[in-house]
């Protein structure tokens, strides 16, 4: 029975990687947004548990994506460092704080996130954005700043803190959007390894679903990455915004337990 159990967290695994890494992959985000509400629908998580496995997952897609950007010249490896630096530290309060919340209470800011995360997705392109690099000093506190924020919320959503990463280098640090993507992939590395190594401390990882998870969130990144072209920009954003506003007002929706036995 236990290994019947493993083996079809395995195999739904794979299929929520596959599914997961083809959407960011068609987006240019991680797969945590999407990784998460399947885990917890599919495979019966809890909300922590599938925040701590999708960030184990992430680190790997994180290593894969980086390595992809630096052979094309596209990471800026001083201001991945910068970025994880501050990160790193924070990563492990963001993943014991959402230890801490109840479970009805990170639904609700995990849908809240959702729906921000839209937000900015079909937004960018109508945002006014620095045309060039900041100077030295400028550009590490802006890096230094960002990772402080994106690694508490990578840690606590059990996502990458791309998509804050991402719009914060290009809009105001004045970016490329090709090398904001490389330095934010590989920034996630070590600061996601934190915060994934505070949730496995904790208890939040789930090691059977990972084994089918990884190779298949790398190969649905792979496969989505090439079939991108085949709609607009535009088109992508608004299809993936649709799924993440209706996935985020259903977390919202999470009803507080009812209280049991008299009160005060």
């Amino acid at each position: 029975m236990a290994s019947d159990s493993r083996r079809r967290a395995a195999v739904l695994g794979v299929g929520i990687g596959l599914l997961a890494g083809y959407f960011g992959g068609l987006v240019g985000l991680g797969g945590g947004v999407i990784m998460i509400p399947l885990m917890v629908a599919l495979l019966k998580l809890t909300q922590h548990q599938a925040h701590g496995t999708s960030l184990v997952a992430l680190v790997f897609t994180g290593l894969s994506g980086a390595l992809a950007y630096a052979l094309g010249g596209s990471v800026d490896v001083v201001a991945s460092l910068l970025l994880a630096a501050t990160a790193m530290f924070t990563a492990r309060f963001g993943a014991r704080y959402a230890h801490a919340l109840p479970e009805w209470k990170l639904k609700r800011a995990f849908g809240a996130f959702l729906l921000f995360v839209s937000v900015l997705l079909v937004s960018k392109p109508y945002l006014p954005h620095v045309a060039t690099r900041l100077p030295a000093a400028g550009e590490a506190a802006l890096l230094l700043l960002t990772g402080l924020f994106t690694g508490f919320l990578s840690g606590m959503m059990g996502v990458g803190g791309g998509s804050i990463m991402v719009p914060a280098m290009v809009f105001l640090g004045g970016f490329s959007q090709v090398t904001a993507q490389g330095v934010s992939l590989l920034a996630m590395v070590p600061s996601g390894a934190v915060g994934a190594y505070t949730h496995g401390r904790l208890g939040n990882v789930r090691p059977d679903v990972l084994v089918g998870l990884v190779p298949g969130i790398l190969i649905g990144s792979f496969a989505g990455g090439l079939t991108a072209h085949e709609l607009t920009e535009q088109a992508l954003r608004l299809i993936f915004a649709v799924v993440q506003v209706w996935m985020g007002i259903r977390y919202l929706r999470t009803p507080r337990p009812a209280v049991s036995g008299p009160s005060g």
